[in-house]
C-alpha cells in the first residue's frame, strides 16, 4: 500500500492537470500520469485502474466544454460512444489473452505513420469533407476495433480515434476532436468499470487526479476551440511522436529489440 500524503495528492493534481490540457487537445496525456503513478510505489495494475479514472473524467470534461458550443452531433457521436464503451469493456475483459508485447511491437509504427499522415497530409482541415463511410459501418466496425485496443492496451488511443474520424467520417480539426473525446471516454468508462469491479483503483488518488484532469481538460479544450487546426495538428503529431518514443524506451520492447539486434547492438 502506498503512503498517502496531502504533498503526493498534490502533485498528483499538478500533473493530471497538465496532463488532462494535452489530452483535450490531441491526447497523450498517459506519457505524464502513468509513470508518475507508478513512481508513487503502486503496482502495474493499480496505476493503470486509476489512470483510467483520471482519463475518463478527463475526457468527459472536455467533450462538456465541446458539447456547449454544439461542436458534437449527438445523432453520430451517441451510437459510436456505444459501441466504444462496450468494446472498451470487452478489451479489458481480454487482457489477459493477448500478449502486450506484440502490441508494444506494433502501436509504436502506428503512431509514427499518424504522424507523418498529419505532419505532411492535407487530412487535417478546419471544413467537413464528404465521409468514406456510413455511420452505422464506422460505429459497428471501426469504433469497436479502436474501443477494443483502448480495453487491452491503450496508448495512442485518442490518435487512432482522431484519424479514423477525420478520414472516415470526413470531420475537420475541431469536431474530429470533440468525438474522439467523447469516444474516448467511453471506451475508458468501459475499462473502468472492470477495474473497479476487481478493486484496481486507489480511490483517494484517482479522485485527486480527476479533479485535476477536469480542470486542465477544460482549459486545453478551450485552447482547441479557440486556435483550432493551427494548435491540433502539431500536437498530435509532436504526441504521437512522443508516444512512440516512450514505448520504444522499454528495453522489454520487441520492436526495439530487433532494431538493435539488425545493427548487431
Amino acid at each position: 500500500m502506498i503512503d498517502i500524503d496531502p504533498g503526493l495528492l498534490a502533485t498528483m493534481f499538478v500533473v493530471a492537470a497538465i496532463a488532462g490540457a494535452f489530452d483535450a487537445i490531441a491526447g497523450g496525456g498517459g506519457l505524464l500520469t502513468v509513470p508518475a503513478l507508478l513512481l508513487t510505489g503502486m503496482n502495474p495494475v493499480a496505476a493503470l485502474g486509476t489512470n483510467k479514472l483520471q482519463g475518463a473524467v478527463s475526457a468527459l470534461s472536455s467533450t462538456t466544454a465541446f458539447a456547449r458550443r454544439g461542436l458534437i452531433d449527438w445523432k453520430t457521436a451517441l451510437p459510436v460512444a456505444a459501441a466504444a464503451a462496450v468494446a472498451g469493456l470487452a478489451g479489458a475483459l481480454c487482457a489477459s489473452l493477448l500478449s502486450p508485447r506484440v502490441l508494444a511491437a506494433l502501436v509504436p509504427v502506428l503512431l509514427i505513420v499518424i504522424a507523418l499522415y498529419f505532419g505532411f497530409s492535407k487530412g487535417l482541415k478546419g471544413e467537413d469533407v464528404h465521409p468514406r463511410l456510413t455511420l452505422p459501418v464506422f460505429a459497428f466496425c471501426i469504433t469497436p476495433l479502436i474501443g477494443f485496443y483502448d480495453g487491452i492496451f491503450g496508448p495512442g488511443a485518442g490518435a487512432f480515434y482522431m484519424v479514423a474520424i477525420v478520414t472516415l467520417l470526413g470531420y475537420g480539426a475541431l469536431k474530429a476532436t470533440a468525438h474522439t473525446k467523447l469516444a474516448n471516454a467511453a471506451s475508458n468508462l468501459g475499462s473502468l468499470s472492470l477495474f473497479i469491479l476487481k478493486g484496481a483503483v486507489v480511490w483517494p488518488v484517482g479522485l485527486v487526479m480527476a479533479a485535476g484532469a477536469f480542470i486542465g481538460a477544460q482549459v486545453g479544450s478551450r485552447l482547441a476551440m479557440r486556435f483550432g487546426a493551427r494548435l491540433i495538428r502539431p500536437l498530435l503529431v509532436v504526441m504521437s511522436c512522443a508516444m512512440a518514443v516512450k514505448l520504444l524506451s522499454d528495453p522489454a520492447n520487441p520492436l526495439r529489440q530487433a532494431i538493435l539486434g539488425l545493427f548487431g547492438q
